[in-house]
């Protein structure tokens, strides 16, 4: 069956730095579907060669040494543009004649791939439904919605809504492209392909788990965005609750979307709510000290660039077992982790270098710096027997040539391929909201927990690494080595 691929937006950024540059790499690895063809729709009047050219230009740009003038010659052909205006009504149907054009009656899975502003989602879809563009008659129709999907849990379900009137559920995928990267699916392959991991993956070995997604940039011109978002819209309810539920679920019966996707829902209804009460002790809200200096952000401004949360999951296999979810702006580096953190041993014989808290630890780079870390203790040669911790180190660069994909890759050819493993569920998102709102509403509210500061190239305020100590714990900040 053919292809064809239809990008809104397409004059934006995502379509020029990551859309287009990931097709290209699809094509040049000889992945992408033959014969698929890529439609792109915007306001801004382009002909079919004005556009190629534009993209032949900021494909090279962003894919580098990698781009090869022969591979883009042969997928040039397949690119085509038909200006368009989600506000105007007729835009569907004009739309719709020129894909029925191209396409000459052939059976095709077509995909609607949302890259504009969140804004006109609902547009898009009532437009499609409307001009009957969803309809599956002529072969698979889906549509892809990028996040955020919605600001909280009400406008979440109104847009379920909106997009169900056009679509059925299986014909959504709802994308986060943390879940395209090689090492969240790695996840997976660690847990369940692994008979070590799985005996001791539980409340009986580990003390707590930390997942941290930390940046390095500042703000910087996001102002217009980020005061209406805030650290837990930005990255708690999409990208850190994501990681959250590969971490804790159960296997899956099989490795398809509907077996995974209800056993990461059972996760998120396992979540122990957050009372009001509960939200002071077991969250830390923070802001580095310049980000009311950035342009367009209020002087007064009470927006977290750094959050810190810990969630309770009400379940046999982690009963007990904090998860603490933790993301800010302007750290000290780029990194973002799963910490498995293990108990200490029953009796501790041995002198030791190591902190009294320190114990096992198995660390998951999921980004920069891709791999897989075990801490353990050793002995230090000749010292009798002094301990210290060592690791273990696997590299995903060092082991496989050619470097790490780009997560739209793997994303793109996923929804070709009608594989919605990765791509959240209606019920994943709405769920997800409602870890998230209670949390927002109170730090919203004049009862919110004190705003931390910290200095720009700090792992956050000092208040959180007391917050952790006073549980006995400590916040695993180490910045990646990269090779």
């Amino acid at each position: 069956m053919e292809n064809t691929i239809v990008i809104f937006g397409a004059s934006g950024d995502l379509t020029s730095r990551k859309l287009i540059p990931a097709l290209y790499e699809l094509k040049r690895k000889g992945r992408l579907p033959d014969g698929a063809r890529i439609v792109g729709t915007s306001r801004t009047e382009f002909s079919h060669a004005a556009w190629r050219e534009t993209l032949a230009q900021s494909t090279a740009e962003f894919v580098g040494q990698r781009f090869d003038r022969k591979v883009w010659d042969e997928l040039a052909p397949s690119i085509f543009y038909q200006p368009g205006d989600m506000d105007s009504p007729e835009s569907f149907p004009k739309l719709g004649d020129f894909l029925a054009e191209l396409e000459a009656g052939r059976a095709t899975t077509r995909v609607y791939y949302l890259s504009t502003a969140p804004r006109f989602y609902e547009a898009a879809a009532r437009g499609l439904g409307a001009a009957g563009m969803a309809a599956e008659t002529d072969g698979p129709r889906r549509i892809v919605i990028e996040k955020p999907f919605g600001t909280d849990l009400d406008s979440a379900r109104a847009l379920n809504r909106v997009v169900h009137e056009t679509c059925a559920e299986h014909q959504v995928y709802r994308i986060d492209h943390y879940l395209g990267k090689e090492t969240v699916s790695n996840i997976l392959a660690l847990r369940f392909a692994n008979t070590i991991f799985e005996p001791v993956w539980n409340r009986n070995y580990i003390d707590h788990v930390q997942i941290t997604a930390a940046e390095s940039v500042t703000i910087g011109h996001r102002a217009g965005f980020y005061e209406s978002a805030g650290v837990l819209r930005d990255m708690f309810q999409n990208h850190l609750l994501q990681l959250f539920t590969l971490t804790a679920m159960e296997a899956p019966a099989r490795l398809d979307a509907d077996a995974v996707r209800d056993e990461k829902v059972k996760v998120l209804r396992a979540v122990r709510p957050m009372r009001p009460e509960d939200v002071g002790r077991d969250t830390i809200r923070g802001q580095y000290r310049t980000y009311r200096d950035e342009p367009n952000v209020d002087p007064r401004s009470q927006t977290a660039t750094f959050g810190a949360v810990k969630l309770s999951v009400d379940n046999w296999r982690w009963q007990g077992v904090p998860f603490y979810l933790r993301s800010l702006k302007a750290s000290s580096c780029r990194t973002t982790q799963i910490v498995i953190q293990f108990r200490q041993p029953p009796h501790m014989m041995f002198e030791s270098d190591a902190r009294p808290f320190d114990a096992n630890r198995l660390v998951l780079q999921i980004q920069p710096a891709e791999g897989i870390q075990i801490h353990f203790m050793t002995k230090v040669p000749d010292s009798g027997m002094k301990l210290r911790m060592t690791d273990l180190d696997f590299s995903f660069r060092d082991q496989y040539a050619g470097g790490m994909p780009e997560a739209y890759q793997r994303l793109l050819l996923d929804v070709l391929n009608g594989d919605a493993s990765l791509f959240a569920r209606s019920d994943e998102v709405e769920l997800a909201w409602g870890i998230i709102d209670p949390i927002q509403r109170v730090w919203e509210s004049s009862s919110a927990p004190p705003l931390a500061f910290y200095a720009e190239g700090d792992w956050g305020p000092a208040v959180s690494s007391q917050w952790m100590a006073g549980q006995g714990r400590a916040w695993f900040d180490l910045c990646p080595v990269l090779h």
